[in-house]
This record gives structure tokens, C-alpha cells and sequence, in this order.
């Protein structure tokens, strides 16, 4: 391994993790300054519900997709999200044991289903753009962030697919620009769109309290279109 692949993979992705976690601890402290308002509405609805089954079921609805009409009509755009959000996952756990546990990354079952997950969010990405780019209504809420966030990401799984194998035997482009990639990530991400599931936990928890309160969740009945 060269000293420059070694520097991709530790000391980069090392200062990336600090400078992200700086930003988003910097961003939970600043949302946890502001008051949680109170509901001024008297409870209401069944006496089952509550603000904790509230936040409960509000905070469990992006597991439940018969529980929001957007997903459960459109139910091939949810297993999208699911792949979509699977590869991110896969390709950042990627980036921690190939350089700390690389033992793991020479079991050929743990890497076929790396690739393939990985691959397969490769494929959504692609769709996601076609979709973005054909359909009217999305190109006219669409902003330059999020064309080149969708750019990003899928050529980043692009290049963690090819990196699974951890093989540098043919040269090390390949790792490089995937540990490269993800140390631009790591960095641009606090300060783009993509830091959205950051604050999902705080709307998901205040959302549901309130409509845990006033008897709206858990929502009922709702398997049917």
C-alpha cells in the first residue's frame, strides 16, 4: 500500500469524522436552545392514545409504509428508499473496515452482498436522476444541490462497489477516489440537503407528541388505499 492510499484511508477520513461531528454537534446544541412549545389544545381522541405511543409511532412510521398514503400507493418508490439507504450504510461501514478490519472485507459471502447491495443503490441512483430530470414537477422544486448530491452519491456507490474487493493488485485508482469521495462527503454533507436525517429525529419526536396528544396517532386502519 502506498503512503498516499494509507493517508486516504486513515488521517483523511479521520479529520473528515472530526470536522462532521464538530458541525453536527454544533447544530444539536444550537436546536436544543429552543423551547419545545405546548400544546394548548385539551387531549383528545381515544383513551389508548398518548404522546408517547405519539412519538413511538411517529418515529416508527419510516419502518411502516401502509402507514403513509405516499408510500403505501407508491410502494416501489419506498423499496427504492430502502436499497437507495441501505447502500449508504453498507459504503460508509465500507469505509471503516477496509482500512481497521480488512480480515472482514476477504470473506467472499460478506463481500458478493456488499457489492450487491452497494450495486443495486448504484442502479437507484441512476433511476432517482431519470426521474428527477423527466418528471415536471420534480425539476421544478429541484435545486443545484440536489442535482449534484444525486450525482455524488451514485458515483460514490459507482466506486464502492469496485472497492469491495479491497484489491489493489491492479492499482490503487479505484480505492482513492472512493476514500476520496468519502472524505467529501463526510464534510460537505453537514452543510447540504443530505443533512436531513439529522433532524428527523427531533420532527418525528415533536410531531408525534403533539399528534399523540390531540388523538391523531397511532393512526388506525390505515392498510387500506
Amino acid at each position: 500500500m502506498s503512503e498516499t492510499l494509507h493517508f486516504a484511508e486513515h488521517t483523511l477520513q479521520e479529520v473528515a469524522l472530526v470536522i462532521m461531528a464538530i458541525v453536527y454537534t454544533t447544530r444539536v446544541l444550537w436546536l436544543l436552545k429552543f423551547k419545545a412549545g405546548r400544546d394548548r389544545q385539551m387531549k383528545t381522541g381515544l383513551p389508548d392514545t398518548s404522546k408517547k405511543k405519539g412519538i413511538i409511532y411517529s418515529l416508527a412510521n419510516i419502518a411502516m409504509p401502509w402507514a403513509m398514503e405516499s408510500t403505501r400507493n407508491h410502494m416501489l418508490i419506498y423499496v427504492q428508499f430502502v436499497i437507495f439507504h441501505l447502500g449508504v450504510t453498507l459504503a460508509i461501514l465500507q469505509s471503516f473496515l477496509i482500512p481497521y478490519a480488512p480480515e472482514t472485507m476477504a470473506n467472499t459471502t460478506i463481500t458478493l452482498v456488499f457489492q450487491i447491495v452497494i450495486g443495486a443503490a448504484f442502479a437507484v441512483g441512476i433511476i432517482r436522476m431519470i426521474r428527477r430530470i423527466t418528471s415536471k414537477v420534480l425539476r421544478a422544486i429541484s435545486t443545484p444541490d440536489d442535482y449534484f448530491s444525486l450525482i455524488l452519491i451514485t458515483v460514490w456507490f459507482l466506486f464502492a462497489a469496485l472497492s469491495t474487493p479491497n484489491n489493489i493488485e491492479n492499482g490503487e485508482f479505484v480505492l482513492l477516489t472512493y476514500f476520496w469521495l468519502t472524505a467529501f462527503f463526510l464534510i460537505y454533507v453537514p452543510f447540504s440537503k443530505i443533512s436531513h436525517y439529522l433532524y428527523y429525529p427531533f420532527t418525528r419526536y415533536y410531531f408525534g407528541r403533539t399528534m399523540g396528544h390531540r388523538g391523531g396517532y397511532p393512526i388506525r386502519g390505515t392498510r387500506k388505499a
